[in-house]
């Protein structure tokens, strides 16, 4: 039995959409969700898994063999940490035998959420009982297409400089995810770096909203510390502000421009990934 996590959020979603829709269909997978109320109608039955209540994990474990754990969510450090420990000993407890576990690629040390993914991949390491798969999944092309969205004005002044992300499409991470999740043995103890292979910067963010909004969208780079006080001002959580302006940060600086080369991703896809401009511009909102 599969145990898909957060079902509700971007990544697991789209992972049991494709789940569900192998030709098996949805046999032998469950859903885990906080909310089981609001999960995906899939056709997979659904578990209540909520980390922040540890004793709900033993019975939603129960009869699982592998368990897809998608990272937990934004919060602190010692917040996601806590999640992820319950997770994992609760695992242990039910006697699953492979994690594979979705977290942030090697590059991304750099960022401010890197600690709780490093900790679990290690704590992963250190388990009597449990195989591991660690998916290092690169930024989202979903995510650069928010960060760098452009004002009412049509300009983007999201202090990127000259650097570039090598930014994922997140179906393609999903994709992934299920076909690993779905034959683990084969992945056992492997880390794979799952990172776009043409990086993307200001100006092809603002090329690929030109042509997905119809109108022209230009890219004027401001500071970090503007971008600073305009997080803070939106009304965000204390720890998204140096995880926002962290992220910009490693992207102007260049810590994230990947190898641009082929990898990890295209090998597990077993087809080119999707180029991230296609993702932004399917994605360009009209509104601004």
């Amino acid at each position: 039995m599969l145990l898909v996590t957060g079902v509700n959020g971007g990544l697991g979603s789209l992972v049991l959409e494709r789940l569900a829709a192998r030709p098996g269909g949805p046999h032998g997978v469950l859903a885990g969700s906080r909310t089981p109320e609001r999960a995906p109608s899939t056709g997979v039955p659904v578990r209540t898994v909520d980390f922040d209540r540890p004793r709900t994990l033993d019975a939603a474990f129960a009869g699982v063999r592998t368990l897809l754990l998608i990272s937990a969510g934004y919060g602190e450090d010692d917040v996601v940490v806590a999640r992820h420990r319950a997770a994992i000993e609760a695992a242990e407890r039910a006697g699953v035998e492979h994690v594979v576990y979705t977290s942030l690629s090697g590059d991304g040390d750099h960022l401010a959420y890197a600690a709780a993914h490093r900790w679990t991949e290690r704590r992963l390491r250190e388990s009597a009982t449990l195989r591991w798969t660690i998916l290092r999944n690169g930024l989202y092309a979903e995510l650069l297409g928010f960060l760098a969205r452009p004002g009412a004005d049509g300009v983007i002044t999201a202090p990127l400089g000259d650097g570039r992300l090598a930014a994922v499409a997140r179906a393609d991470l999903a994709e992934v995810a299920a076909t690993v999740a779905l034959a683990p043995d084969g992945h056992a103890g492997r880390v794979y770096e799952l990172v776009g292979e043409e990086a993307v910067g200001g100006a092809e963010v603002a090329a690929a909203l030109s042509r997905g909004a119809g109108r022209p969208v230009e890219y004027r780079p401001g500071t970090l510390a503007e971008a600073r006080a305009a997080v803070a001002a939106s009304g965000a959580e204390a720890f998204q502000v140096p995880m926002v302006t962290g992220t910009y940060a490693a992207i102007a600086h260049g810590f994230l421009a990947g190898p641009g080369r082929p990898g990890d991703l295209a090998a597990l896809l077993g087809r080119a990934p999707r180029p991230a401009v296609d993702v932004i511009a399917a994605g360009a909102d009209a509104s601004w």
